[in-house]
C-alpha cells in the first residue's frame, strides 16, 4: 500500500491543490457515471428501470442549454426517431440572456424538421442521421453515423448481427423498422438517390459544408461484406458539392493500447499497414495553409499530436469567417465523434464563446451526460474489453491548454492591426512549452512540476510579457482569456478525474487474484496523472 500512498500524494501536487481547493463537483455528477457505468443509454427505456435517473439527466442537460440559449426540442419519445439519441434532441437557434427567453420566438418548423430527420435517417448507420449539437457563430457543429451500405438498407437487423461480430444489437427490434423503411428497401433502382437525397437536404438545411470523415476505412466491412459506406466513396458523387475532409483517427479498439500503456498518450503511434485501413488523410490545400502542420507526417504522429492537430484543424474550420457549418463522424458516431465533438465544446467554452455562463463542473456535466451519454456511447461494453476513449477524451485537456487551440487567437489577429518588425505577441507566445518531450508525459513526474509550479525554469508565464504600449489593454484581456482558458480546462479536468476515480476508474480493472488493490490504485494514479484529489478520494 506504500505504493498507493505514494502516487495518491504524486496526484495531489496538480492545480487544484496548489489553490488549495478540491475541484468543485456538479450536483448529479456522481450519479450520472454510476448509470453510464452501468448501462447504455436506450431512448425507449427512459421511463423503465433506472428511468427516473434518466430523466434527472436529460431535465439537467435542457437546464443548463437553457442557460445560455433559446432553443427547440425535437421529439424522440420512446426512440421513435433514433433509439440511441436522446428522447428531448435540443436544437439550439440563438444565444439569449434570460430576460429573452421569456419573449423567444422559434425560428424552426419543428413539424418540418421532424419529418425530413425521418426521411433523412436510413441515409445513417444505425439511424443515426446528422445532428445539430453545438452552435457557434450562428453555424451549427453536427454530428451522425456514417453513410449507410446495402448491408443495413436491406435489413437493419441482419446488418447490425454482422456489424458488431455476432451479437445482436438489442435495440435493433421490429418496431425500429417503418413502414416506410420497408417501402424504401423494397426499390433498389432508385434507392440512393432517395435516401441519400434526403441526407443531403438536411445538410443543406443545417448550412453544413463541412464533412469531416474520421474512419480509416473507405468502407466498413465485416465477413467480406460492405455494411458501411462514407461520402468519399460515393459512386455517384452526390456529396461533390461539400467539402470533403477524410482524416483517419483510430476507433475504439486502439484505446486499449493506451490503457495497457498506462494511460500513456505519448509515443502511442497506430498502426497504418493493417490490411482494413484504406482511407487516406486528405484536406483540400486552402484549408491547410494556416495551419503550419505537415499534414504528409500523419502517420508518424502519436496519439497526442494526432489528437491535437485534428483538433486545430476543426477549430479552424468552425472558426472561419464563412456561415457554414460542420459535421463530424465516424463509423457509428458515438467513439470517436463524441471525442471531438465534447473537445470542440469544452475548447470553445474555455475561451469563452459558447455556453458562457456554465461553470467548469456545469460543462462537464453536460458534456458527459448530452455528447457521450444521451448519444449512446457504450461505456459498459468499453470499460469490459479496456477501450478507455471516453477516459482520454478529458484527460487530454491538459494538452490543449494553451494559445493554440484557442478561437480567440484567429479574432485576435484579424482585429487589431499590423505592427511594424520586432517580434510579435504571438512569437513570444510560441515559445510556451513548444518541446512536448517528457515535460507533458503521462507518467512523468517532471511533468507534474512543471505544470503545477507556474514560475518552474523552463516555463513560460504570460505574466512575464512585458506588453508592448500599442494596443495594450487588448493585449492585455487577450493574455487574460487565454490564462483563464488554461485554469478552467484544468478544472474541468480535476473534476472529472475526481469523479471518475471514485465512480468508474476503479471498476476498468479486475483486481489481482490476491485481491490486492494497491497496486491497481497505484497504476492508475501514476499513468492518468490525478491532479488534485486527496488520497481519500482514490
Amino acid at each position: 500500500m506504500a505504493g498507493a500512498r505514494a502516487a495518491a500524494a504524486t496526484a495531489s501536487a496538480g492545480s487544484s491543490a496548489s489553490s488549495g481547493n478540491p475541484p468543485r463537483q456538479e450536483p448529479g455528477l456522481g450519479e450520472l457515471l454510476e448509470e453510464f457505468s452501468r448501462t447504455q443509454y436506450r431512448a425507449k427505456d427512459g421511463s423503465g428501470t433506472g428511468g427516473s435517473k434518466v430523466e434527472r439527466i436529460e431535465k439537467r442537460c435542457l437546464e443548463l442549454f437553457g442557460r445560455d440559449y433559446c432553443f427547440s426540442v425535437i421529439p424522440n419519445t420512446n426512440g421513435d426517431i433514433c433509439g440511441h439519441y436522446p428522447r428531448h434532441i435540443v436544437f439550439l437557434e440563438y444565444e439569449s440572456s434570460e430576460k429573452e427567453k421569456d419573449t423567444f420566438e422559434s425560428t424552426v418548423q419543428v413539424s418540418k424538421l421532424q419529418d425530413l430527420i425521418h426521411r433523412s435517417k436510413m441515409a445513417r448507420c444505425r439511424g443515426r442521421f446528422v445532428c445539430p449539437v453545438i452552435l457557434f457563430k450562428g453555424k451549427h457543429i453536427c454530428r451522425s453515423a456514417t453513410l449507410a451500405g446495402w448491408g443495413e438498407l436491406y435489413g437493419r437487423s441482419g446488418y447490425n448481427y454482422f456489424f458488431s461480430g455476432g451479437a445482436d444489437d438489442a435495440w435493433a427490434d421490429a418496431e425500429d423498422v417503418t413502414e416506410e423503411d420497408c417501402a424504401l428497401r423494397s426499390g433498389d433502382t432508385h434507392l440512393f438517390d432517395k435516401v441519400r437525397g434526403y441526407d443531403i437536404k438536411l445538410l443543406r438545411y443545417l448550412s453544413v459544408k463541412y464533412i469531416c470523415d474520421l474512419m480509416v476505412e473507405n468502407k466498413k466491412v465485416k465477413f467480406g461484406m460492405n455494411v458501411t459506406s462514407s461520402e468519399k466513396v460515393d459512386k455517384a458523387q452526390r456529396y461533390a458539392d461539400f467539402t470533403l475532409l477524410s482524416i483517419p483517427y483510430p476507433g475504439c479498439e486502439f484505446f486499449k493500447e493506451y490503457k495497457d500503456r498506462d494511460y500513456m498518450a505519448e509515443g502511442l503511434i497506430f498502426n497504418w499497414k493493417q490490411d482494413y485501413v484504406d482511407a487516406p488523410l486528405s484536406i483540400p490545400d486552402f484549408l491547410t495553409h494556416s495551419l503550419n502542420i505537415d499534414w504528409s507526417q500523419y502517420q508518424c504522429w502519436d496519439l497526442v499530436q494526432q489528437t491535437q492537430n485534428y483538433l486545430k484543424l476543426l477549430l479552424s474550420l468552425v472558426n472561419s469567417d464563412d456561415d457554414s457549418g460542420l459535421l463530424v463522424h465516424c463509423i457509428s458516431g458515438w467513439d470517436r465523434t463524441p471525442l471531438f465533438i465534447s473537445l470542440l465544446r469544452l475548447s470553445l467554452w474555455a475561451d469563452g464563446l459558447i455556453h458562457t455562463s456554465l461553470k467548469p463542473a456545469e460543462i462537464l456535466y453536460l458534456t458527459v451526460a448530452y455528447d457521450w451519454f444521451l448519444f449512446g456511447h457504450m461505456l459498459v461494453d468499453r470499460l469490459s474489453k479496456g477501450e478507455e476513449i471516453f477516459f482520454f477524451c478529458f484527460n487530454f485537456l491538459k494538452h490543449i491548454t494553451s494559445e493554440e487551440f484557442s478561437a480567440l487567437k484567429t479574432q485576435r489577429r484579424k482585429s487589431l492591426p499590423a505592427r511594424d518588425g520586432g517580434f510579435t505577441l504571438e512569437d513570444i507566445c510560441m515559445l510556451r512549452r513548444k518541446d512536448r518531450g517528457s515535460t507533458t508525459s503521462l507518467g512523468s513526474d517532471f511533468s507534474l512540476v512543471m505544470e503545477s509550479s507556474p514560475g518552474a525554469t523552463g516555463s513560460f508565464t504570460y505574466e512575464a510579457v512585458e506588453l508592448v504600449p500599442a494596443g495594450a489593454s487588448t493585449q492585455a484581456a487577450w493574455l487574460a482569456a487565454l490564462s483563464d482558458r488554461e485554469t478552467r480546462l484544468q478544472e474541468v479536468r480535476s473534476a472529472f478525474l475526481a469523479a471518475y476515480s471514485s465512480t468508474v476508474g476503479l471498476r476498468a480493472v479486475a483486481p489481482s487474484p490476491s485481491g490486492a488493490i494497491g497496486g491497481l490504485l497505484e497504476q492508475f494514479a501514476r499513468g492518468v496523472g490525478l491532479r488534485g484529489i486527496s488520497s481519500n478520494a482514490l
